[in-house]
């Protein structure tokens, strides 16, 4: 191990994978993908991208999850090991906790160990914050954020990088919570924001729709969605966890998925539409495809388009390179 191996907290990752980085590096993750410039191969032989290996616990209902990733032959081998856990949101902690290390892609040695919650959090938001711009239409303004802990937030921050945003409609569970962040978001954004007594108010009307729960049941369905309306799931990372019902699926007009063998395996909405036969594993569409323009997503105005995001080992790779960037640079 070399003396200068960067060791970041939280708040550092924060400081420096600011919104318009973390978009920009997830620009480039999936970018990657939909190039050709990316793999998934299967556990445990994870030579390339986007690795991942997901185990839930047979103690409680927490997930231990590791990816292990390369974005390109200029930056090395990056892994990420942690943990999902339900029961923190109770006890207003983030429900995910990580660690990250960098690997120099020449020499193999270690190059950066830093908090991979803060990673996370940024990189899930970011990408997103892609998929909103890439597949909702450009005047979309109407958001409606169900969920209101820390990852909800910081998809109500990416969100307003790439489209301009003029209401926010915020449900979760617990009223005080709700009620602070509508308040903390109307004070950070100078928008219009409001806390909802039900999903169905916030979702209703609401060009853009983001779940950041892991509710394993619907806590959106199909039927409250306007046309043109652009859903974007993060919570549906397990088959037994589904943000949306079978009604999103059917009425969309388009399902795009981080990755299409991953969801295929992993994303609940996804699985069981599968197996219902709602979906073809053809049906469904990289978000790396839309980027390149491989595929098509959004045909019309007023098509429903649903993205369900598991996350990827490649989207850390390039997150955390960029924090490698930027700490490098901000020593010189």
């Amino acid at each position: 191990m070399t003396d200068d191996v960067l060791f970041l907290s939280r708040d550092q990752v924060t400081a420096l994978l600011d919104p318009d980085t973390a978009i920009a590096s997830q620009r480039a993750a999936f970018g990657a993908l939909g190039a050709g410039g990316a793999s998934t191969p299967d556990p445990p032989d994870l030579p390339d991208l986007p690795g991942k290996i997901m185990h839930p616990s047979h103690f409680d209902d927490s997930v231990v999850f590791a990816y292990v990733s390369r974005l390109s032959r200029d930056t090395g081998a990056v892994a990420k090991f942690g943990s999902v856990n339900p029961g923190n949101a109770a006890a207003g902690l983030p429900t995910v906790h990580a660690v990250i290390t960098a690997l120099d892609p020449v020499t193999g040695e270690l190059v950066a160990v830093m908090d991979g919650t803060a990673v996370t959090t940024l990189r899930t938001a970011a990408a997103s914050a892609v998929a909103f711009d890439a597949l909702s239409t450009a005047d979309s303004a109407e958001l409606a954020l169900i969920g209101s802990g820390t990852q909800a937030l910081a998809h109500a921050r990416a969100v307003a990088r790439v489209r301009d945003l003029k209401s926010v409609r915020v449900w979760s569970p617990n009223p005080e919570r709700r009620a602070r962040a509508a308040e903390l978001l109307a004070a950070e954004l100078g928008i219009a924001a409001e806390a909802t007594g039900t999903p169905r108010e916030a979702v209703t009307g609401a060009s853009l729709v983001a779940a950041c729960t892991l509710s394993t049941t619907p806590v959106v369905r199909g039927a409250w969605l306007a046309p043109g309306c652009t859903v974007v799931s993060v919570g549906s990372f397990e088959p037994t966890r589904s943000e949306v019902d079978a009604e999103v699926v059917r009425r969309a007009a388009a399902v795009v998925v981080d990755d299409p063998e991953t969801a295929a395996e992993h994303a609940g909405p996804v699985v069981d539409a599968l197996r219902d036969r709602l979906l073809t594993r053809e049906d469904l569409i990289g978000l790396g495809d839309v980027l390149t323009g491989a595929r098509t997503a959004r045909t019309g105005p007023d098509d429903i388009v649903f993205y369900n995001s598991v996350g990827l080992g490649v989207q850390d790779a390039a997150a955390a390179w960029a924090v490698v960037h930027a700490a490098r640079g901000a020593e010189r």
